[in-house]
């Protein structure tokens, strides 16, 4: 269990001894948590019931995991992350897109777990020891769990697959002893006083199935390859790896998610959850949920926190992996005391998880395209150019960047930031979408329409390697 030493360089075939049931464990372990759950309560406090929640939710999964999962089959190729894998189609720096996007991922979800699930804690310890609830406190734990987390982060990818594996199944039990502890409470009915925030249902419904639904999946566009660079494909197949990649995501992501719509309706909770949350919970739960939002909250994220320190370790090359961990993890926790202090939360949620959908989505279109074009077939090598600050490779374009793809990216989230709908921010085309946003569509089929017109030939297959026809679904 020493320190991993790997950043975004390429894994050697030794050391890919994962496979598909530890991809599932991960997927599933680290997303049993609060920051997950609470995406479940976004469409409660968005004005939805049961059933307009668990739709809306359901459906935004299903449809983020088919976008997402194929993404885990390129670093089962490429032995790396995905952002440095998507030089392949962007550039050795046009990757760079991939690890901004990836970075701005992880953090917001990094401080949105720290948040949720330190305000819990600092409620449940509140009702159990009478300790205060003030400014200080709250600043205190929140450091404790960002200081947790950063250990877990640094030891790296071996030390949090051991954790997910035990959380996968304390989590589990946890959760489901949760539905018994609030089943007395719970109504099917919306939280009173809770209006359709955009006036309407199925407007409110779109909504919901974005920011609560396929926001999920897309968090993992930068983050799958963390895993799988670690599964070897000599020995597990791409269609293998595929599955274990959907299982895991739609399981990992419905579980907590429905729970959170559960007690968020049990608990009345609708402009807040961990307030409600906590202070529905009876006597007996307090320390089971004190747990929960303890060990689910640095399993979380410690494998953003780690996801990000490959991000701004592909982005400094000169920065070892467990430096830029530290760093990144100094910055999380501030953004967690931004959010605690400076911001309400279902408009900070929502603005972000929607915003970066809009900004996410065309990048991982693009690169799924680009992964069906080349057939799975890279170049290891070439892919490590720029991290090794070097010149030149199959991937070098025009001075390392492919000015096609990454303007294709560019307009694509031009156009998903112009149609987004955020309690902060209203996009002008909103106007031309019935005030429904459809940000994550029309970004995706921008990006990838002009990235397809753009560049007609397919991508040439790397030198000394045999091409896999079909790697997406083999």
């Amino acid at each position: 269990m020493a320190i991993e030493q790997r950043g975004v360089d390429t894994i050697p075939e030794a050391e890919r001894t994962s496979g598909p049931r530890d991809l599932v464990a991960i997927l599933l372990g680290s997303n049993l948590c609060l920051g997950v759950i609470v995406f479940g309560w976004l469409p409660v406090s968005f004005g939805l019931g049961l059933w307009g929640s668990v739709t809306s939710v359901v459906a935004g999964t299903v449809a983020g995991v088919a976008v997402t999962a194929p993404l885990a089959l390129v670093s089962l190729r490429t032995a790396t992350n995905l952002s440095t894998s998507s030089g392949a189609f962007f550039g050795v720096r046009g990757r760079l897109v991939g690890s901004v996007v990836g970075l701005l991922l992880s953090l917001g979800y990094t401080a949105l777990t720290l948040w949720i699930g330190g305000d819990v804690m600092v409620g449940t310890l509140a009702r159990l020891t009478g300790l205060s609830t003030g400014d200080g406190t709250h600043a205190a734990v929140y450091a404790l769990l960002a200081a947790c987390t950063v250990v877990g982060a640094v030891y790296g990818y071996r030390l949090l697959l051991r954790l997910s594996k035990a959380l996968a199944v304390g989590m589990t039990v946890l959760l489901a002893v949760g539905l018994f502890a609030y089943a007395g409470d719970f109504t099917a009915a919306p939280v009173p006083d809770t209006p359709y925030l955009l006036g309407s249902f199925w407007p409110t419904w779109m909504l919901s199935a974005v920011a609560a639904g396929l926001s999920g999946p897309v968090a993992f566009i930068t983050l799958l390859g963390d895993y799988t660079r670690y599964v070897s494909p000599a020995r597990h197949s791409a269609r293998t790896v595929w599955r274990a990649t959907c299982l895991g995501l739609l399981v990992g992501l419905l579980v907590p998610q429905l729970f959170g719509t559960f007690t968020a309706l049990a608990a009345r909770a609708g402009l807040d959850y961990a307030g409600p949350l906590v202070a529905a919970s009876p006597g007996w739960y307090l320390v089971p949920l004190l747990i929960a939002a303890t060990a689910g909250s640095v399993g979380n994220a410690g494998l953003m926190l780690y996801s990000m320190g490959l991000d701004l370790d592909a982005i400094l090359p000169r920065a070892t992996r467990a430096r830029a961990t530290l760093v990144v993890a100094a910055v999380a926790t501030g953004f967690v005391f931004l959010g605690h202090f400076a911001s309400d939360a279902q408009s900070a949620m929502t603005s972000f998880v929607l915003l970066l959908t809009a900004i996410g989505t065309p990048w991982a279109v693009i690169t799924l395209i680009g992964h069906l074009r080349c057939r799975g077939a890279y170049d290891p090598e070439a892919l490590q150019v720029y991290n090794r600050r070097s010149r030149g490779g199959i991937y070098w374009y025009a001075a390392g960047w492919h000015p096609r793809a990454t303007a294709s990216w560019a307009l694509g989230a031009g156009v998903g930031l112009a149609a987004v709908s955020t309690p902060l921010y209203e996009g002008p085309l909103l106007a031309l979408t019935g005030g429904i946003d459809c940000s994550f569509v029309l970004s995706g089929l921008t990006g990838g329409l002009l990235y397809a017109v753009l560049t007609p030939a397919p991508e040439r297959d790397a030198p000394g390697t045999e091409a896999v026809p079909g790697a997406l679904v083999d």
